[in-house]
């Protein structure tokens, strides 16, 4: 590829959420970068889950976005929105609020909406692999220019999340965990057919490490712009500690043609380099990668899907660790004294001993081929999960307290449900194409 053909990527410090040197650095990144936008513009930011007693930093910072909205209207956009479906049976309105996007967006003058909330259409996916079509919500459906902006995260089931982990955001419930399973590198590429944006802006300031969704924060210091999603991606799987090559699904959109993470085809600029930003992640260990590494009585067992036969990584054994850390986010310790047993996911070929303890199958499909011998055997059924049967079970066997009887908690998800509903249906009656 010729210079002048290469892909991208700004790197420009910022030590704090600062609005004022935030909105600095992205309007100097898009002005070096070429980048005007037009028409009905888009924001899709990371707000997975977020918790104002203890989930602060798994979501893009509403200062970021704030600044981001600023600019691009200064900048000739018109029409912006901020667009999110965060989490998995949990109304993404409750986590928009929980983390300051409606403040922020009264603040602005923006919309921000919740596309379980909109009306959708149905689009075919000429390039999916497993997703022949999709859900798009129409925020995203009538995007004339699409801004996205992902949180820089370790991940547990991915290697990394940046912009093109950041499209299963925008998924509605309904779709969001069909193939997530050992499909789930090729679902994240099948998406980008839809979420191919025109410019990542990554928060950095502070990265996050262990379960994405209830992480544990890093001060990195640093706002990452680019034009083009994979260039991002690469650039930030440097930035972790990892070769982009390691990274399944960079690889695989790559090959897909959706472009390339060779050195050779992508420019970094900026006033810091990845080799320094590099030396300051060095050594972070990111909790809950590697289940068996968790500290912990209780000993887990992980197979293969029955169908393909390939590890399932994404599917309930990445529910498993997402229900423990955020278990241990929210009474730190918990996961450690918990009382000693077994879990199992998928098809496990082998032996499982545990007389004097519980042993727990996560999922429809999950079985022994071996010996299996406890003090009792549970199943929690589901092909996806039900978060809420995972939250309650998993840590009644185990002994532990379930962030699902929080009352304050409790409270909010069922309001959030209701109102999620009545916007539903409004929105599907009243709103023009």
């Amino acid at each position: 590829m010729t210079k002048d053909k290469r892909k991208k990527v700004i790197l420009r410090r910022c030590d704090s959420y600062n609005e004022a040197v935030i909105s600095g650095i992205i309007k100097e990144s898009l002005t070096d970068l070429g980048i005007k936008p037009n028409g009905k513009t888009l924001i899709k930011p990371n707000v997975v889950t977020a918790n104002k007693a203890y989930i602060f930093d798994s979501y893009t910072h509403p200062t970021v976005i704030g600044s981001a909205v600023d600019v691009l209207r200064s900048m000739g956009a018109a029409d912006v929105t901020v667009g999110e479906s965060g989490g998995y049976g949990i109304p993404s309105r409750l986590f928009l609020k929980e983390s300051g996007y409606f403040k922020m967006g009264k603040e602005k003058g923006v919309r921000v909406v919740d596309f379980n909330e909109e009306k959708y259409y149905k689009v075919p996916l000429k390039k999916g692999m497993w997703h022949k079509s999709m859900r798009v919500a129409k925020s995203l459906h009538n995007a004339d220019f699409k801004v996205w902006m992902p949180k820089l995260k370790y991940h547990i089931c991915c290697t990394i999340t940046n912009a093109l982990k950041l499209n299963i955001g925008i998924l509605t419930h309904a779709e969001r965990m069909l193939y997530h399973d050992d499909r789930l590198n090729e679902k994240i590429v099948d998406l980008l057919e839809i979420g191919f944006p025109n410019v990542v802006i990554s928060d950095a300031v502070k990265i996050a490490h262990g379960y994405e969704s209830a992480p544990k924060p890093f001060d990195l210091g640093l706002i990452l712009v680019a034009n083009d999603p994979l260039a991002a991606d690469a650039v930030g799987a440097k930035i972790l500690g990892f070769k982009p090559e390691d990274v399944i699904h960079l690889v695989m959109a790559s090959e897909r043609g959706y472009g390339s993470i060779a050195d050779v085809d992508i420019e970094v600029t900026g006033d810091v380099t990845i080799e320094e930003l590099a030396k300051k992640t060095k050594g972070i260990v990111s909790e809950y990668q590697d289940i068996h590494k968790v500290d912990t009585p209780i000993k887990f067992y992980t197979g293969n899907d029955p169908d393909r036969g390939r590890f399932c990584y994404g599917g309930c054994l990445a529910a498993l660790k997402g229900c423990l850390g955020t278990i241990d986010a929210r009474r730190p310790g918990s996961v450690k004294n918990a009382r000693p047993g077994g879990i199992v996911t998928g098809v496990y070929k082998g032996d499982v001993i545990h007389p004097d303890g519980p042993v727990l199958l996560i999922g429809d499909c999950t079985k022994v081929l071996g010996k299996l011998e406890a003090k009792k055997v549970k199943r929690i059924k589901g092909c996806p999960l039900g978060t809420k049967m995972l939250f309650v079970t998993l840590p009644r066997t185990f002994g532990m307290p379930s962030p699902l009887f929080d009352p304050r908690d409790a409270v909010l998800f069922i309001y959030n449900s209701v109102v999620k509903g009545m916007r539903k249906v409004s929105n599907i009656i009243f709103t023009r194409k």
